[in-house]
């Protein structure tokens, strides 16, 4: 029987997973980079197999670490939940945080955020934003705000708000492709697509509760650049109808296939299934919740400023 797997090899594991770094997982450990060197292949001699593929310049989970460390992931979160069970002192929340945003022009937002912070000094916040839709056992995350039809499974979700997605293009771009009647029609025209699971591009969209497969001509994950490109006159995207309400409302965009190519939205806040939500997780969701009636109204209003700034650049040109 061999001996049971060390705390410290699971966390060095895991943390070099997480930073994709022997040198990184070592200088956020406050250990030399031998040492976790020596803790991994320690954990991998004791398990018999390979965990990770390393060379000079990359560094790769084996399929047997893909698994292993989904499990390793769920252990220390068990361990460090167990410890704040115990640890907290009175009201008080300390702790790491680490959220994942997708990239706002909200000042609101940001006051939320530096509100959470100086009410609870004792939690270290780290606060990314990116596009990309982040795992957030495998990334390393605490919470994350998503906006999307499906919330994939093993995650708590709270609505935060309620939003449809629609087809829009520009009335220039109809004139010159002409306007799909039909959901064939769309055979024939440029599509601007995102990204599945902000991921992988998009092969379909959402159509009367199923999907369309189409082609597209022009992706990214930033749903503020395919509302610029669809503005523009590129072709057809699929956008959040309260990001493009103004645009809507003064004949900018105009909507595709009403009533057929479009689809139930929502913004959720979501953080892994756990029996024991750490303090400062479960702080946090509050802290968002509590700001969640302002999102829609906000949403508007960046819509707004960013029209507002697409006029003035225009009438410049």
């Amino acid at each position: 029987m061999t001996d049971p797997v060390e705390t410290s090899e699971l966390v060095a594991f895991t943390r070099t997973v997480e930073a994709k770094s022997l040198s990184r997982a070592a200088a956020e450990l406050g250990v030399p980079r031998a040492t976790v060197s020596r803790r991994l292949m320690r954990l991998e001699e004791r398990l018999g197999t390979r965990l990770l593929r390393r060379t000079t310049r990359s560094l790769a989970l084996t399929p047997t670490g893909e698994t292993f460390y989904r499990h390793a992931r769920i252990v220390l979160d068990a361990v460090k939940n167990a410890e704040a069970s115990v640890q907290r002192t009175g009201d008080a929340i300390a702790g790491d945080l680490r959220v994942s945003v997708p990239p706002m022009l909200d000042e609101g937002f940001f006051a939320m955020l530096t509100a959470f912070a100086k009410a609870h000094p004792g939690v270290r916040l780290q606060v990314h934003f990116s596009s990309r839709h982040v795992d957030l056992r495998r990334d390393g995350y605490d919470v994350a705000l998503r906006a999307g039809t499906v919330i994939e499974p093993g995650l708590v979700a709270r609505t935060l708000a309620r939003t449809k997605v629609i087809a829009a293009a520009s009335p220039e771009y109809l004139a010159a492709h002409g306007t799909p009647r039909r959901r064939k029609d769309l055979a024939g025209h440029r599509c601007l697509m995102g990204f599945a699971r902000g991921e992988l591009p998009q092969t379909h969209w959402p159509i009367g509760g199923g999907q369309v497969h189409v082609e597209g001509v022009f992706f990214t994950n930033e749903v503020r650049l395919l509302a610029e490109a669809a503005l523009r006159g590129l072709g057809i995207a699929i956008l959040p109808r309260m990001l493009i309400e103004a645009d809507l409302a003064r004949g900018a965009l105009v909507q595709v296939l009403p009533g057929v190519l479009e689809d139930d939205s929502r913004i959720a806040i979501v953080y892994p299934e756990r029996e024991l939500v750490p303090p400062q997780v479960r702080a946090f969701v509050d802290a968002v919740i509590a700001w969640a009636p302002n999102l829609p109204s906000l949403s508007r209003v960046t819509s707004k400023r960013a029209t507002a700034k697409r006029g003035r650049r225009r009438s410049k040109a």
